[in-house]
């Protein structure tokens, strides 16, 4: 086993739960298309007698679960980009460069990626479309848009990736504190499914547009994590940490 202070060799993946079930998820949702399922969720989240969504003018939806929430998630982005330039020259991080590094990048492309994916898709809010009290025509996710002077900016979820981004924290302490690893990727889905549900309830997205979210950020933490922090071990060689903990998948 190398030195505590290297980076450690990599417990194995199982591909199949880590990439064939994002990929599974992906074509299920890319079926469901083909159903009214999105609508039947949001029709289920919209008061008919208000003529709006249940949440949309929530104080606490918006400022507590979307304004705050977000800032919070991005001042830890931001601590992991100050600890990685600091790692640089501190002798305590220097031993975890790495990991802080690939937080940086996982994080960054899993947030990264939403602003020109909207721009690409143009697809509508909930809040926007007709069926709700807005003035924009509903278009399934690869159909062709309608002509109009808004485009829509709501695919994928932009605050849910606020949350599943976390995911790459689950990645970068998975080799070398597994039970903590395990910690943070319950950690991660739970508040990417709180900001999910949040948006929803305000009418900012359909139920797949979180969900393809999740699916992107996963893989974008996994992709990377095989890019910079995967290293296999020699057959001879001991993986992980010397301790029981049972590795994460």
């Amino acid at each position: 086993m190398p030195p505590s202070d290297a980076l450690p060799y990599s417990r194995p993946l199982n591909l199949k739960i880590c990439l064939g079930l994002p990929i599974a998820v992906a074509v299920v949702l890319m079926l469901l298309e083909l159903t009214p399922m999105d609508m039947a969720v949001a029709h289920w989240l919209f008061d008919p007698v208000k003529g709006d969504f249940i949440g949309r003018h929530s104080h606490f939806l918006e400022n507590g679960l979307h304004n705050r929430a977000k800032q919070i998630v991005i001042l830890l982005a931001l601590l992991a980009v100050v600890a990685f330039i600091a790692s640089f020259f501190a002798a305590r991080l220097k031993p975890i460069k790495r990991e802080l590094g690939y937080v940086v990048l996982a994080m960054g492309l899993s947030t990264g990626f939403v602003t020109p994916a909207k721009v690409v898709t143009s697809v509508q809010c909930p809040w926007s479309l007709t069926e709700f009290g807005g003035d924009q025509t509903y278009s399934e996710l690869l159909a062709p848009r309608p002509a109009t002077d808004k485009p829509g900016r709501c695919w994928p979820g932009g605050h849910a990736a606020t949350g599943f981004a976390l995911f790459a924290l689950f990645f970068a302490l998975r080799d070398r504190r597994p039970a903590l690893a395990r910690k943070a990727l319950v950690f991660a889905f739970a508040l990417g499914v709180v900001f999910s549900i949040g948006r929803m309830l305000q009418g900012a997205h359909f139920l797949s547009h979180n969900i393809w979210t999740a699916v992107f950020c996963w893989l974008i933490s996994l992709g990377s994590y095989y890019a910079v922090l995967y290293r296999r071990a020699p057959k001879d060689a001991a993986v992980g940490p010397s301790s029981s903990e049972t590795p994460p998948a």
